[in-house]
């Protein structure tokens, strides 16, 4: 039994991306508590790999007012539901106008498990075609570049790379790589 039961639940906030609702909740010793949830869809985060250098995109974040690089990594619009592997395609193709030979998923994330319900699925492409992005008015601020794996590593050392995501999932490509 969990230590934390959900008693009641009111949804306080909807837009195509999340959903904030408000859980009345019984602790394990009886006493009442609340809990303010986002839940949102599934993300996938996809690392394009070419030998030792990694494709990474740049976009404004507006909820830290700051430009960040990052690996490439959303979800579907609508709240939809859409298996990861699929979404990874989608993800790559949309932000880069890379396609994939390869997409082998390396390990899942929970982003703020203390704050939200969602969880992403991290994707190591390879064997990659390069194209035409397909980015959502969203992302039309976006940039791209290759890096070479040691400036990745001097830009998360330094704080240029911030994105929680892309830095634990460039431990666990040091993981996969590892196997």
């Amino acid at each position: 039994m969990d230590p934390v039961q959900r008693v009641a639940t009111r949804e306080v906030y909807r837009n195509n991306w999340m959903t904030v609702r408000e859980d009345a909740t019984r602790r394990a010793d009886g006493s009442p508590g609340i809990y303010g949830v986002i839940d949102k869809p599934t993300y996938a985060l996809v690392i394009p790999l070419a030998g030792d250098r990694m494709h990474l995109v740049e976009q404004f974040r507006y909820p830290v007012g700051a430009r960040r690089w990052e690996f490439v990594q959303g979800t579907a619009p609508d709240l939809a539901e859409v298996p990861p592997a699929e979404l990874a395609r989608r993800e790559l193709r949309e932000e880069t106008g890379l396609r994939a030979e390869t997409m082998t998923e390396i390990g899942l994330l929970e982003v703020a498990p203390g704050l939200t319900s969602q969880r992403g699925h991290v994707y190591l492409a390879t064997g990659l075609t390069e194209g035409e992005p397909e980015r959502e008015p969203e992302e039309q601020d976006m940039r791209t570049a290759w890096f070479g794996r040691n400036e990745v590593e001097k830009m998360i050392a330094s704080g240029e790379i911030l994105d929680a995501q892309t830095v634990a999932a460039y431990t666990l490509l040091l993981l996969h790589e590892r196997r």
